[in-house]
């Protein structure tokens, strides 16, 4: 069982004084910053903020730091160290994999997209229409918001070379099958690009397991910096066109970094795996096993809030109402404005958001009436119980 007190006490946020008595539900948008992130941050920006990879010692840690996190994640994901590359963000990592697959794919081969997907996974793919790129939708069940595979298997066939789906959705929140979608799609001789933004915040996957041969998330919505993170496997890395510096070809997580990554952040995420390790450690399981404590933690939690609002009067619960397949992140249509309602919740010390949440291909597809958008409840394995408990209050409350 996951010890919710030594989970908090690794979070600074969480004796701050000014966020007191503030239930944080907006975890889908970013969370809070672990300790060991904010430390290896700030001692960058101390002692290492020089040009890395120098032979002096402020740059030779630098570098080392740098190298250190890239490593460490790896090994968290299941794949090699250079298969990891770090950018400013996921949508602009995805930008540069679409201008990418723009110059390896030709007129009239198809990359499959989701309507379920946030914007930022596919958005760039849709551009490739414009370059005689087939764009095909893979596309939601209208009333729950779920992907058949049966509709993907109808989209297939020997002219698709990507397909691009979410692990998680930022609304519906129910988890794909990413191991059997992955392999329908490799079966084809299909390339699979998976969005991990939603879903890697509730536990870090083995990449190498799941098969896809590129996994994107977002280190600010995993206790870290603002960074996106991309695993490129070896095989589609090398084959794709090189889109950084010329000289760089040769080194795989370099390829599509076309400018230079924020040192400081980068280094930074080591504190992601510092804390990943200090939860195995205190809990006596490995670092893997950290993941099925965050689940069975969140699990737990999710499934009296989605009880709490599943059968609600003028209220639609968006995804499954079944904790144990989906990520507690809990999207509401209402018969008023998503965000008037979250201003109401913060009222009563919840802190949640309201809007499109960037799914408006989603939202749409489900018909929510988008002049009002949806309310979103988002957390993650540091929240308590009785911050559940005061969200389904305030709810009651404000509902």
């Amino acid at each position: 069982m996951l010890e919710i007190d030594f989970v908090r006490s690794n979070f600074p946020a969480f004796s701050e004084p000014s966020l007191e008595g503030q239930a944080f539900f907006e975890n889908a948008g970013g969370s809070y910053t672990c300790g060991q992130v904010i430390d290896r941050l700030t001692r960058f920006y101390k002692s290492r903020k020089v040009q890395p990879y120098a032979p002096y010692e402020a740059s030779r840690l630098g570098g080392e730091e740098m190298d250190e996190a890239r490593a460490r994640l790896a090994a968290l994901l299941g794949v090699e160290a250079d298969e990891v590359s770090f950018g400013p963000s996921t949508t602009q990592n995805t930008y540069v994999l679409a201008r990418a697959f723009r110059q390896f794919m030709q007129p009239g081969e198809a990359i499959i997209v989701t309507n379920q997907d946030h914007e930022a996974n596919t958005g760039p793919w849709r551009h490739l229409v414009n370059k005689g790129i087939d764009v095909r939708e893979w596309q939601v069940n209208p009333e729950t918001g779920h992907l058949d595979i049966a509709d993907l298997e109808n989209l297939l066939d020997d002219k698709v070379r990507l397909v691009c789906f979410p692990h998680c959705s930022n609304v519906v929140g129910e988890i794909n099958p990413v191991l059997e979608i992955t392999g329908l799609c490799h079966a084809a001789g299909a390339f699979v690009c998976v969005d991990g933004v939603s879903y890697a915040p509730h536990g870090f996957v083995d990449v190498g397991d799941l098969g896809p041969d590129i996994y994107l998330f977002s280190a600010y919505k995993t206790y870290g910096p603002h960074q996106g993170v991309m695993v490129i496997r070896r095989a589609l890395g090398q084959l794709l066109p090189n889109q950084g510096h010329f000289f760089n070809a040769g080194t795989l997580y370099k390829r599509f970094t076309p400018a230079g990554p924020d040192h400081a952040q980068v280094a930074a995420c080591a504190g992601m795996a510092d804390y990943i390790d200090a939860l195995a450690v205190h809990h006596g399981v490995s670092a893997r096993g950290v993941h099925s404590l965050m689940r069975a933690h969140e699990v737990k939690l999710l499934q009296p809030l989605l009880d709490a609002v599943k059968d609600r009067n003028s209220v639609r619960l968006i995804g499954p109402s079944d904790a144990s397949v989906r990520a507690p992140t809990v999207a509401l249509s209402l018969n008023r404005s998503g965000e008037e309602v979250a201003a109401e919740l913060a009222q009563h010390g919840v802190m949640c958001g309201g809007g499109d949440f960037y799914a408006v291909r989603a939202l749409e597809a489900m018909g929510v009436d988008m002049g009002k958008g949806v309310l979103r409840l988002s957390f993650v394995h540091y929240t308590s119980e009785a911050e559940v408990t005061k969200a389904i209050e305030a709810l009651d409350a404000v509902l």
